[in-house]
């Protein structure tokens, strides 16, 4: 069964990414078409990238780079998660893409934004760095608005209508892992 990683992408103390996250997983463990699981940063404290330039794929160096590698190879797509944080994603969130390649390569990926304009701006930059890694990803996502779809700010309650483009997004995460499979059995991803 093809396995999705869903990431919790900030690991601020006050951070509304869990509850969205959440909500994704909730959602999503209605699907029949593959499993769902949260990966939050939280749980893998990466200090500042601090393995060998270029990785020795497979090869690392640090317990903690091990562990996060393991953790992303052993899934065949993701949603990310991302607020907003001036303009592009948060710190933790760029830190943890960059310990690792080829654990991305030949992965579909989707993402799930938000802030003061739906955290459209994080997932342009995302796009990029996905594109880089040789991460497929798809062209529906889920923008959330901090002024309707959260109270107070801090308490997400999303509208129904989000439930659409969500469901939209799932399944193109889904189709394009499975679509990926055959790539991912033979890796020819190199750092250059």
């Amino acid at each position: 069964m093809t396995r999705i990683g869903i990431i919790v992408g900030s690991s601020r103390p006050d951070r509304n990414s869990e509850q969205v996250a959440r909500w994704v997983w909730d959602h999503a463990s209605r699907r029949d078409d593959a499993t769902f699981e949260l990966i939050d940063l939280r749980d893998f404290p990466l200090p500042y990238f601090d393995e060998p330039f270029p990785p020795a794929f497979g090869n690392y160096q640090n317990e903690h780079t091990k562990q996060w590698a393991s953790t992303i190879a052993s899934f065949d797509g993701f949603v990310i998660v991302t607020p907003e944080y001036n303009h592009s994603i948060p710190g933790v969130l760029k830190n943890a893409i960059d310990y690792l390649y080829a654990e991305w390569a030949n992965k579909a990926v989707g993402f799930v934004s938000y802030g003061m304009v739906g955290g459209a701006r994080a997932v342009e930059h995302l796009r990029t760095i996905a594109g880089n890694l040789h991460l497929a990803d798809v062209r529906q996502q889920v923008t959330l608005h901090l002024l309707t779809e959260f109270e107070d700010f801090t308490v997400f309650k999303p509208g129904d209508y989000n439930l659409e483009a969500l469901d939209s997004m799932l399944g193109q995460v889904v189709d394009w892992s499975t679509a990926l499979t055959p790539l991912r059995a033979t890796p020819t991803v190199s750092a250059s």
